[in-house]
């Protein structure tokens, strides 16, 4: 991409938004406590428009973590519990028979909000999961002969157990990777779980949430975001270490056949926006190398397939993305 003209007056005006990111940021330690990984993801994924598929086991303040982001933003918000009963309508919508009228009218699903939180999304069968594919890709819902546009900004942010495996029905490759971000959810620390429990003592584990930032500073957050710098070397990077997970065996030192399918070309458009994300959360008007290695990890873990080799050894996605950034050479 083309470098800005004045990339000092550029740095000038993230650093005076970043009144709106501390908000944001103040308002989500209010509610979530000892998870500024996820916190980070988060602003990520908002600021980058890009969906996320947070994987942690319950109690991890995965589900307060996207209500209090919404509320925050002024959004609309809407949470669909995904279980195995739940069919495709529950979640974009139906048609429905008016039998005074005589015709079909449109009753809207909650996927028609600004924040869709898909919980447990992995309790659903793949045709209820399949339903949300045109929602997450083209930002609208077929019903019918009619097609709806969904509000704007539009982000799906989802939970999954990895733990507890009866009852559920793994992502298809399709549906993963629409998801920008897919973010390992840990225990607090010691220090912050004892914060944790003092809240709830006090009664005070759930603040009330007042908005800090409207839809449209969002979108004006979002506009600046997009002029933040990408060098021509960063993309070349960014390319080369989408290539080496497809060719992980020729390219790493083990010479282990332990990928089964690389990641797909949406893995490096989607490493070069959260980035360029992530820059902008540290006041930077430029991306710089240590920014795609930080965010990779999330951006990866869910775009590589592994072999029976790797199952096998344990070999996990976090082990192969670490390999092959100790590998990819940096400019």
């Amino acid at each position: 991409m083309q470098k800005p003209d004045n990339i000092d007056a550029l740095t000038r005006r993230i650093e005076a938004e970043g009144a709106d990111l501390r908000k944001l940021r103040e308002g989500m330690a209010r509610a979530v406590v000892g998870q500024d990984a996820l916190v980070r993801s988060l602003l990520v994924g908002l600021l980058a428009d890009g969906h996320i598929l947070l994987e942690g086991v319950p109690g991890l303040a995965k589900t307060l973590a996207v209500k209090t982001l919404a509320a925050l933003t002024d959004a609309t918000f809407s949470r669909i519990q995904f279980t195995p009963d739940l069919l495709p309508a529950d979640v974009t919508g139906t048609l429905v028979f008016d039998q005074r009228e005589g015709r079909f009218f449109t009753r809207r699903g909650p996927v028609f909000a600004n924040f869709v939180l898909a919980d447990e999304i992995n309790r659903a069968p793949a045709k209820v999961q399949s339903a949300l594919l045109e929602a997450m890709q083209e930002r609208q819902v077929t019903l019918g002969e009619e097609t709806h546009a969904l509000p704007h900004p539009f982000l799906v942010l989802a939970t999954q157990n990895p733990v507890e495996q009866e009852g559920t029905f793994r992502l298809p490759e399709a549906q993963a990777d629409r998801f920008m971000l897919k973010v390992h959810v840990d225990y607090p620390e010691a220090d912050h779980e004892r914060d944790i429990i003092v809240r709830h003592l006090q009664g005070q584990a759930t603040p009330k949430i007042q908005p800090v930032l409207s839809l449209e500073r969002l979108e004006a957050l979002r506009k600046t975001v997009r002029e933040v710098y990408v060098d021509e070397k960063i993309v070349d990077y960014i390319l080369d270490i989408v290539d080496a997970t497809r060719h992980f065996k020729e390219r790493s030192q083990g010479h282990h056949d332990y990928v089964a399918l690389g990641a797909s070309p949406r893995a490096g458009i989607s490493l070069a926006l959260a980035a360029r994300a992530l820059a902008f959360l540290q006041s930077r008007a430029y991306v710089v190398p240590d920014d795609v290695r930080l965010i990779a990890p999330d951006v990866l873990r869910h775009r590589i397939s592994l072999s029976f080799e790797a199952e096998a050894e344990r070999i996990s996605p976090e082990d192969i993305i670490a390999e092959i950034l100790s590998n990819v050479k940096v400019p």
